[in-house]
Protein backbone atom coordinates (compact mmCIF):
# COMPACT_ATOMS: atom_id res chain seq x y z
CA UNK A 1 0.00 0.00 0.00
CA UNK A 2 2.81 2.45 0.71
CA UNK A 3 3.90 4.72 -2.12
CA UNK A 4 7.58 5.00 -2.86
CA UNK A 5 7.68 8.42 -1.21
CA UNK A 6 5.37 10.95 0.39
CA UNK A 7 4.37 12.41 -2.98
CA UNK A 8 4.89 9.31 -5.11
CA UNK A 9 2.21 7.36 -6.96
CA UNK A 10 0.43 4.51 -5.31
CA UNK A 11 1.82 1.34 -6.89
CA UNK A 12 1.54 -2.11 -5.42
CA UNK A 13 4.27 -4.65 -5.70
CA UNK A 14 4.08 -8.39 -5.17
CA UNK A 15 3.63 -9.49 -1.60
CA UNK A 16 0.97 -10.60 0.89
CA UNK A 17 -1.43 -7.88 -0.27
CA UNK A 18 -1.16 -8.97 -3.89
CA UNK A 19 -1.77 -12.58 -2.87
CA UNK A 20 -4.87 -11.56 -0.89
CA UNK A 21 -6.24 -9.59 -3.84
CA UNK A 22 -5.61 -12.45 -6.25
CA UNK A 23 -7.39 -14.85 -3.88
CA UNK A 24 -10.32 -12.45 -3.53
CA UNK A 25 -10.54 -12.14 -7.31
CA UNK A 26 -10.62 -15.93 -7.69
CA UNK A 27 -13.41 -16.21 -5.12
CA UNK A 28 -15.42 -13.50 -6.85
CA UNK A 29 -14.85 -15.12 -10.23
CA UNK A 30 -16.27 -18.42 -9.00
CA UNK A 31 -19.46 -16.61 -7.99
CA UNK A 32 -19.99 -15.09 -11.43
CA UNK A 33 -22.81 -16.52 -13.56
CA UNK A 34 -21.94 -17.89 -16.97
CA UNK A 35 -22.09 -15.16 -19.63
CA UNK A 36 -24.93 -16.90 -21.49
CA UNK A 37 -27.00 -17.23 -18.34
CA UNK A 38 -26.32 -13.61 -17.45
CA UNK A 39 -27.55 -12.45 -20.85
CA UNK A 40 -30.64 -14.63 -20.57
CA UNK A 41 -31.54 -13.07 -17.25
CA UNK A 42 -30.78 -9.59 -18.50
CA UNK A 43 -33.16 -9.94 -21.47
CA UNK A 44 -36.08 -12.14 -20.38
CA UNK A 45 -38.79 -12.61 -22.96
CA UNK A 46 -37.06 -10.49 -25.57
CA UNK A 47 -39.29 -9.82 -28.56
CA UNK A 48 -43.01 -10.19 -29.01
CA UNK A 49 -43.55 -12.07 -25.75
CA UNK A 50 -42.36 -9.26 -23.46
CA UNK A 51 -44.80 -8.22 -20.72
CA UNK A 52 -46.13 -4.76 -21.67
CA UNK A 53 -46.12 -3.79 -18.00
CA UNK A 54 -42.31 -3.80 -18.15
CA UNK A 55 -42.09 -1.57 -21.24
CA UNK A 56 -40.27 1.75 -20.84
CA UNK A 57 -42.49 4.71 -19.96
CA UNK A 58 -42.05 7.77 -22.21
CA UNK A 59 -40.47 10.61 -20.27
CA UNK A 60 -39.42 8.37 -17.39
CA UNK A 61 -35.86 8.74 -16.04
CA UNK A 62 -33.19 6.46 -17.44
CA UNK A 63 -31.84 3.38 -15.69
CA UNK A 64 -30.15 4.00 -12.36
CA UNK A 65 -26.56 3.00 -11.88
CA UNK A 66 -25.37 1.12 -8.75
CA UNK A 67 -24.15 4.45 -7.39
CA UNK A 68 -27.72 5.77 -7.51
CA UNK A 69 -27.15 8.16 -10.43
CA UNK A 70 -29.52 8.34 -13.38
CA UNK A 71 -27.96 7.85 -16.79
CA UNK A 72 -25.56 5.56 -18.62
CA UNK A 73 -22.72 3.91 -16.67
CA UNK A 74 -19.25 5.39 -16.75
CA UNK A 75 -16.26 3.79 -18.48
CA UNK A 76 -15.10 1.79 -15.41
CA UNK A 77 -18.53 0.30 -14.82
CA UNK A 78 -18.89 -0.48 -18.54
CA UNK A 79 -15.56 -2.30 -18.46
CA UNK A 80 -16.69 -4.33 -15.45
CA UNK A 81 -19.99 -5.20 -17.12
CA UNK A 82 -18.30 -6.12 -20.40
CA UNK A 83 -15.71 -8.45 -18.87
CA UNK A 84 -16.22 -9.12 -15.15
CA UNK A 85 -13.43 -11.75 -14.79
CA UNK A 86 -10.84 -9.41 -16.28
CA UNK A 87 -11.73 -6.64 -13.84
CA UNK A 88 -12.08 -8.63 -10.63
CA UNK A 89 -8.51 -8.20 -9.41
CA UNK A 90 -8.82 -4.43 -9.88
CA UNK A 91 -12.13 -4.50 -8.02
CA UNK A 92 -10.60 -6.48 -5.15
CA UNK A 93 -7.73 -3.95 -5.04
CA UNK A 94 -10.15 -1.02 -4.82
CA UNK A 95 -12.11 -2.73 -2.03
CA UNK A 96 -8.88 -3.35 -0.11
CA UNK A 97 -7.86 0.29 -0.57
CA UNK A 98 -11.22 1.43 0.78
CA UNK A 99 -10.87 -0.89 3.78
CA UNK A 100 -7.35 0.28 4.63
CA UNK A 101 -8.22 3.96 4.28
CA UNK A 102 -11.79 4.22 5.57
CA UNK A 103 -12.14 1.37 8.09
CA UNK A 104 -8.86 -0.21 9.19
CA UNK A 105 -7.60 2.81 11.21
CA UNK A 106 -10.85 2.80 13.22
CA UNK A 107 -11.62 -0.90 13.28
CA UNK A 108 -10.33 -1.44 16.82
CA UNK A 109 -12.85 1.01 18.28
CA UNK A 110 -15.65 -0.24 15.96
CA UNK A 111 -14.96 -3.85 16.93
CA UNK A 112 -14.92 -2.94 20.62
CA UNK A 113 -18.38 -1.34 20.29
CA UNK A 114 -19.76 -4.35 18.41
CA UNK A 115 -18.30 -6.84 20.91
CA UNK A 116 -19.79 -4.85 23.79
CA UNK A 117 -23.19 -4.94 22.11
CA UNK A 118 -23.01 -8.71 21.57
CA UNK A 119 -22.08 -9.19 25.24
CA UNK A 120 -25.02 -7.02 26.33
CA UNK A 121 -27.52 -8.91 24.15
CA UNK A 122 -26.23 -12.30 25.32
CA UNK A 123 -26.67 -11.20 28.92
CA UNK A 124 -30.22 -10.05 28.14
CA UNK A 125 -31.11 -13.46 26.75
CA UNK A 126 -29.54 -15.27 29.69
CA UNK A 127 -31.23 -13.10 32.34
CA UNK A 128 -34.55 -12.13 30.78
CA UNK A 129 -35.17 -14.29 27.71
CA UNK A 130 -35.35 -13.72 23.98
CA UNK A 131 -38.53 -11.63 24.20
CA UNK A 132 -36.75 -8.90 26.18
CA UNK A 133 -33.89 -8.90 23.69
CA UNK A 134 -36.17 -8.48 20.67
CA UNK A 135 -38.36 -5.86 22.33
CA UNK A 136 -35.34 -3.71 23.18
CA UNK A 137 -33.42 -4.30 19.96
CA UNK A 138 -34.90 -1.36 18.04
CA UNK A 139 -37.95 0.95 18.39
CA UNK A 140 -39.49 -0.50 15.21
CA UNK A 141 -39.18 -4.15 16.35
CA UNK A 142 -41.37 -5.96 18.87
CA UNK A 143 -42.00 -9.53 19.98
CA UNK A 144 -45.65 -10.36 20.65
CA UNK A 145 -47.82 -13.47 20.43
CA UNK A 146 -44.87 -15.58 19.36
CA UNK A 147 -44.20 -13.31 16.35
CA UNK A 148 -41.56 -10.73 15.56
CA UNK A 149 -43.18 -7.58 14.22
CA UNK A 150 -41.34 -4.81 12.38
CA UNK A 151 -43.14 -1.51 11.91
CA UNK A 152 -43.44 -0.03 8.42
CA UNK A 153 -42.41 -3.24 6.73
CA UNK A 154 -45.07 -4.48 4.34
CA UNK A 155 -43.64 -7.84 3.40
CA UNK A 156 -44.57 -10.73 5.68
CA UNK A 157 -42.58 -13.91 6.07
CA UNK A 158 -43.89 -17.16 7.43
CA UNK A 159 -41.82 -19.68 9.36
CA UNK A 160 -42.22 -22.11 6.47
CA UNK A 161 -40.72 -19.68 3.95
CA UNK A 162 -37.75 -18.60 6.06
CA UNK A 163 -34.53 -20.33 6.94
CA UNK A 164 -33.97 -21.67 10.42
CA UNK A 165 -33.20 -19.21 13.21
CA UNK A 166 -32.67 -15.45 13.17
CA UNK A 167 -29.33 -13.72 12.64
CA UNK A 168 -28.85 -10.44 14.53
CA UNK A 169 -26.09 -8.17 13.20
CA UNK A 170 -24.98 -5.16 15.26
CA UNK A 171 -23.62 -2.44 13.00
CA UNK A 172 -22.00 0.97 13.16
CA UNK A 173 -23.28 1.91 9.71
CA UNK A 174 -27.06 1.41 9.62
CA UNK A 175 -27.84 4.89 10.89
CA UNK A 176 -30.95 4.90 13.07
CA UNK A 177 -32.66 2.26 10.93
CA UNK A 178 -33.29 -1.45 11.21
CA UNK A 179 -32.25 -3.26 8.03
CA UNK A 180 -33.51 -6.68 6.97
CA UNK A 181 -32.31 -9.32 4.56
CA UNK A 182 -34.45 -12.27 3.48
CA UNK A 183 -32.72 -14.84 1.30
CA UNK A 184 -34.21 -18.32 1.97
CA UNK A 185 -32.99 -20.88 2.81
CA UNK A 186 -30.61 -18.66 4.85
CA UNK A 187 -31.99 -17.43 8.18
CA UNK A 188 -33.59 -13.97 8.17
CA UNK A 189 -31.12 -11.25 9.09
CA UNK A 190 -31.65 -8.06 11.09
CA UNK A 191 -28.92 -5.41 11.11
CA UNK A 192 -29.44 -2.83 13.84
CA UNK A 193 -27.45 0.10 15.30
CA UNK A 194 -25.15 -1.18 18.04
CA UNK A 195 -25.26 0.38 21.48
CA UNK A 196 -22.79 3.21 22.02
CA UNK A 197 -22.22 4.14 18.38
CA UNK A 198 -23.43 7.68 19.05
CA UNK A 199 -20.10 8.38 20.74
CA UNK A 200 -18.04 6.21 18.43
CA UNK A 201 -16.70 9.01 16.26
CA UNK A 202 -16.23 11.62 18.95
CA UNK A 203 -12.68 12.86 19.35
CA UNK A 204 -11.21 11.31 22.46
CA UNK A 205 -8.34 12.65 24.53
CA UNK A 206 -5.06 10.84 24.16
CA UNK A 207 -3.72 10.45 27.71
CA UNK A 208 -0.47 8.95 26.44
CA UNK A 209 0.33 11.83 24.07
CA UNK A 210 2.67 13.68 26.44
CA UNK A 211 4.55 10.52 27.35
CA UNK A 212 4.68 9.54 23.67
CA UNK A 213 6.13 12.93 22.76
CA UNK A 214 9.17 12.13 24.90
CA UNK A 215 9.82 9.13 22.64
CA UNK A 216 8.69 10.28 19.20
CA UNK A 217 9.12 14.02 19.57
CA UNK A 218 6.38 16.63 19.80
CA UNK A 219 5.97 17.17 16.07
CA UNK A 220 5.51 13.50 15.21
CA UNK A 221 3.14 13.04 18.16
CA UNK A 222 1.16 16.11 17.10
CA UNK A 223 0.74 14.65 13.63
CA UNK A 224 -0.52 11.37 15.06
CA UNK A 225 -3.10 13.14 17.21
CA UNK A 226 -4.25 15.19 14.21
CA UNK A 227 -4.99 12.04 12.18
CA UNK A 228 -8.39 11.31 13.69
CA UNK A 229 -9.42 11.28 10.03
CA UNK A 230 -7.17 10.79 6.99
CA UNK A 231 -5.42 13.95 5.79
CA UNK A 232 -2.87 15.05 3.22
CA UNK A 233 0.55 16.56 3.87
CA UNK A 234 -0.76 20.00 2.88
CA UNK A 235 -3.75 19.77 5.23
CA UNK A 236 -1.58 18.62 8.15
CA UNK A 237 0.89 21.42 7.52
CA UNK A 238 -1.98 23.93 7.59
CA UNK A 239 -3.36 22.53 10.84
CA UNK A 240 -0.09 22.25 12.72
CA UNK A 241 1.89 25.20 11.36
CA UNK A 242 4.76 22.90 10.39
CA UNK A 243 6.35 23.21 6.97
CA UNK A 244 5.10 20.80 4.27
CA UNK A 245 8.65 19.43 3.90
CA UNK A 246 8.87 18.79 7.64
CA UNK A 247 5.44 17.12 7.72
CA UNK A 248 6.46 14.91 4.81
CA UNK A 249 9.66 13.87 6.58
CA UNK A 250 7.87 13.10 9.84
CA UNK A 251 5.12 11.13 8.09
CA UNK A 252 7.71 9.03 6.27
CA UNK A 253 9.30 8.11 9.61
CA UNK A 254 5.90 7.31 11.14
CA UNK A 255 4.96 5.21 8.14
CA UNK A 256 8.21 3.27 8.32
CA UNK A 257 7.46 2.60 12.01
CA UNK A 258 4.02 1.22 11.15
CA UNK A 259 2.13 4.05 12.86
CA UNK A 260 0.56 5.60 9.75
CA UNK A 261 -0.39 4.30 6.32
CA UNK A 262 -0.42 6.23 3.04
CA UNK A 263 -3.06 5.95 0.32
CA UNK A 264 -3.36 7.55 -3.10
CA UNK A 265 -6.64 9.48 -3.55
CA UNK A 266 -6.69 11.21 -6.93
CA UNK A 267 -3.81 13.67 -6.99
CA UNK A 268 -3.29 13.56 -3.24
CA UNK A 269 -1.79 11.08 -0.81
CA UNK A 270 -3.84 10.69 2.36
CA UNK A 271 -2.30 9.52 5.60
CA UNK A 272 -4.20 7.62 8.27
CA UNK A 273 -3.36 6.22 11.69
CA UNK A 274 -2.92 2.48 11.87
CA UNK A 275 -4.47 0.29 14.54
CA UNK A 276 -1.04 0.20 16.21
CA UNK A 277 -1.05 3.99 16.55
CA UNK A 278 -4.62 3.93 17.87
CA UNK A 279 -3.61 1.46 20.56
CA UNK A 280 -0.52 3.48 21.51
CA UNK A 281 -2.48 6.73 21.80
CA UNK A 282 -5.25 5.11 23.82
CA UNK A 283 -2.88 3.42 26.28
CA UNK A 284 -3.46 4.59 29.87
CA UNK A 285 -0.72 6.33 31.78
CA UNK A 286 1.17 4.14 34.23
Amino acid sequence: MDPAGPAAGHRRGPGPGAARRAGAARRLRRRLPQPGARRARAHPGAGAGRDPRHAPVPGAPGPRTPAGRTGPPGPRLRALQASPPAQLERLAEEIETYWELALAPYWARIRAALDADVFHRARQVAEHGTGRLLNELHPSASWDDNALRIARRRRTLSRQGAGDGLLLIPSAFTGPHLLTRLMPPEPPQLAYPARGIGALWESRPAPAANALAAVLGRSRTRLLTELDSPASTTELARRTGLSPAGVSQYLTALRDAGLVSAHRAGRSVLYARTSVAEAVLAAPRP
